[in-house]
């Protein structure tokens, strides 16, 4: 099965994809194209921007297509993730972020190989007892995040993977994730 977490920073994404491998060993994890990114050399800029963000995402699209074949394979971040932090980062900016052609394409044929995206949302109170960069970001995100996923108001979910919303502390989710895939 072909899995991708999806959520806004610091809301254990990474926390759930560790416990998950190491409870189901049969799957492989792939970080988040930022740290694979920043492994190969990328500068980021001081603080989010949607040039960085667009590398992302065009990263994360080569990531899901390059692992097509990996069966049972576990992704922290899609396509989905980043669209929403453009979203947000582009309007801070002064402007509406599309994806035009080719990024489009890449993005529905990544999200159409996936066969689940887990979304872990922010919960009230947060549990994440560091703190974290950009909270109004985080917030905002977490709301475009819910948009995208519940509303599919993107429309690029239509006939494609299921969606999984998690929550509850990380052994909760690791079970709900265990029990999704039956």
């Amino acid at each position: 099965m072909r899995i991708a977490v999806t959520g806004t920073h610091g809301v254990g994404k990474s926390t759930l994809i560790e416990d998950f491998v190491s409870a189901v060993r049969a799957y492989e994890g792939v970080p988040e194209p930022y740290w694979l990114l920043a492994q190969d050399g990328m500068a980021f800029a001081d603080g989010p921007n949607t040039a960085d963000l667009e590398e992302q995402l065009k990263s994360s699209c080569a990531l899901i297509g390059e692992q097509v074949t990996d069966e049972d394979v576990i992704f922290d971040r899609c396509p989905l993730d980043l669209v929403a932090y453009l979203d947000v980062v582009s309007a801070q900016e002064g402007f509406e972020w599309t994806p035009q052609g080719r990024l489009l394409g890449r993005m529905e044929k990544a999200l159409s190989s996936l066969d689940l995206i887990v979304f872990v949302p922010l919960q009230q109170p947060d549990e994440i007892s560091i703190e974290i960069e950009y909270p109004k970001l985080r917030r905002q995100v977490d709301r475009r995040l819910k948009a995208i996923l519940r509303q599919d108001d993107l429309g690029l979910l239509e006939g494609g993977p299921r969606v999984l919303e998690v929550s509850g502390p990380p052994a909760e989710r690791v079970r709900q994730l265990i029990a999704a895939l039956g």
